[in-house]
């Protein structure tokens, strides 16, 4: 599977609070569209599928959320593309495909949140490294 396309479409948010204490993140991914894309655009043997998605953080007790809604568009390999078409029919997906999916989901929009948490001076939703001093132990 190769990653061929992602966009976003749309994004909410809503800060309703600055006090983070005893604060909860979720984040959730739904996929509302899987479908076979025929385009003259892409010379390949494999499949081009879109995916349509919606990405959603939650900050907890009512305190913000954010939601992006957007595309993905992959090349997979026609066999995969036929069982996940098929699973699709029953709004299901095979494991392997699905893990795929939300991984490259996951990863695209959780660098835009970043950047827009730091705008609306939200904590982040995934822990940032940091830095710790080394103390020598006698």
């Amino acid at each position: 599977m190769k990653l061929i396309g992602f966009s976003l479409t749309k994004a909410d948010l809503e800060k309703k609070s600055d006090n983070f204490k005893d604060l909860k993140i979720s984040t959730g991914i739904d996929i509302s569209d899987l479908k076979e894309v025929e385009s003259d655009m892409f010379s390949s043997k494999d499949e081009i599928l879109a995916v349509k998605f919606q990405y959603t953080i939650n900050y907890e007790k009512d305190i913000a959320f954010l939601k992006f809604y957007g595309n993905v568009i992959l090349s997979v390999d026609s066999k995969q593309a036929r069982e996940a078409l098929n699973e699709w029919k029953e709004k299901k997906l095979p494991e392997e495909f699905r893990l795929a999916v939300f991984n490259t989901i996951f990863r695209k929009a959780s660098i835009k949140a970043l950047q827009i948490e730091e705008e609306f001076n939200l904590p982040p939703h995934i822990p940032l490294p940091t830095f710790k001093s080394l103390e020598k132990k006698k």
